[in-house]
């Protein structure tokens, strides 16, 4: 059960996902209305209104046909240039920033539903045509059902203007750092709420005496689902540590799991049915994917082809207010499961690691960049000095602006420059 369960939760999320969601749900609905609009074209309430207001009704047959086919023809041009348009945008993006951006653009919302209009007015302006072949030179059972599909053709215009003005706003490599630094935030917020709520910060956790589980695949660690798991687990007094923290890549023989008490096979075989492992670095909802975007935005316009440092320093002064965000976190968080007799810990990812992963590829592209290394300093000093921030997390930042410095030194050439440079980071080591 727990299995079809698992297997159900990952069909709605790659449902969700996938382009074709809001399209064949739009689409579809698109279908009942023109079924439900030939239904009613001869109910006496729908006649009435034809001979109160008979100049909305189109009551020449040939002309009906005409306007249906005009709009057949048309919609499918727009939603041919439309995503041709989008294709192109695609690899924009894919050249000028970076790849892992292209799943974002191509999932947004909007662009599915306005995608989901143009394909369900298409299929109802074929299905009102159908019927008006079946009905012949009778205009007056088919009034109803053309009317809505000229209005729908001037919503599908009116969607292509927005189109265009969407996707033009869309591929501002502003608006696309914005919006990860926004997603990235409020999924922060949210694990500081939990942090707050259910959940208890530790320094360390002791694990000795515990039986491992090892992972019997590899690919990047996306998470634990506790609703998976069996009752009767959640009801023993045990300890459950979830060694990798979200997002990490583990290896196929890696100890993914150490429990305090054993647990029969069966309950073994459920403990790794809630563990989910995704071969996509990218894929999942998660504030370090977020990060990582925007590390890969500023080293790419850093890179000789592109050179834009304006993107990097943008990118960097929202990766340091995230980064500020995450030092907040405890190491380690503990949460009490059902009625508080089996414990959960997890591990957050840790500050070196970090370092290792954000700022190391940044300071090693823009350390000849004396704009972007200030940018870069500034960043660090605000996460090293927030609120709530642990001194091995402190620590870690001081090290990385240690490696800084040394780069500087060697990189920086403009005597001035340097001076400057090294001062402020003379400042914030002393």
């Amino acid at each position: 059960m727990k299995i079809i369960l698992k297997l159900l939760k990952n069909i709605y999320k790659n449902a969700l996902k996938s382009i074709a969601f809001y399209p064949i749900l739009i689409s579809a609905c698109f279908f009942f209305f023109a079924i439900f609009c030939l239904s009613i074209e001869n109910w006496d309430v729908v006649i009435s209104i034809k001979e109160e207001v008979p100049f909305l009704f189109i009551q020449d047959y040939e002309t009906a046909r005409l306007i249906l086919s005009t709009f057949i023809g048309g919609i499918i041009s727009l939603t041919v240039f439309s995503f041709s348009m989008v294709m192109v945008v695609l690899g924009q993006a894919s050249s000028n920033f970076s790849p892992r951006l292209l799943p974002g653009l191509v999932s947004n919302k909007k662009n599915q539903m306005i995608l989901g209009v143009y394909i369900g007015t298409l299929l109802y302006c074929i299905i009102i045509l159908i019927s008006l072949g079946a009905y012949g030179v009778d205009s007056n059972s088919l009034g109803l059902s053309t009317m809505f599909s000229a209005i729908f053709g001037v919503v599908c215009i009116v969607l292509f203007v927005y189109f265009i003005h969407h996707i033009s706003k869309a591929i501002q490599i502003h608006n696309i750092i914005d919006r990860i630094f926004k997603r990235s935030e409020t999924i922060l917020q949210l694990e500081h709420a939990e942090f707050k709520g259910n959940k208890t910060g530790l320094k360390y956790i002791n694990v000795e005496g515990s039986s491992e589980i090892k992972s019997e695949r590899s690919g990047y660690f996306r998470g634990f689902d506790i609703d998976l798991m069996e009752e009767s687990i959640k009801k023993q007094n045990n300890q459950i540590t979830i060694v990798p923290y979200v997002n990490q890549h583990i290896w196929e023989g890696m100890t993914i799991l150490k429990l305090k008490n054993p647990t029969s096979d069966e309950e073994l075989e459920n403990l790794m049915l809630c563990i989910h492992i995704s071969s996509n670095r990218h894929a999942g909802n998660n504030a370090i994917g977020g990060l990582i975007e925007l590390m890969e935005i500023a080293v790419k316009a850093m890179s000789p082809g592109i050179n834009d440092p304006g993107t990097a320093i943008d990118a960097i002064n929202k990766l340091g207010i995230l980064l500020a965000k995450l030092m907040q976190l405890p190491p380690h968080t503990s949460e009490l499961i059902a009625s508080g007799h089996c414990t959960l810990l997890q591990n957050n990812i840790p500050a070196k690691e970090l370092m290792r992963i954000l700022i190391q590829p940044i300071r090693l592209y823009s350390k000849h960049d004396n704009a972007v290394v200030l940018e870069l300093i500034g960043a660090l000093k605000f996460a090293k000095n927030g609120t709530g921030v642990s001194s091995e997390n402190s620590g870690a930042i001081v090290s990385e602006l240690k490696a800084l410095k040394m780069d500087v030194k060697k990189s920086i050439e403009n005597r001035l420059d340097r001076k400057r440079l090294l001062s402020l980071l003379d400042e914030e080591l002393a």
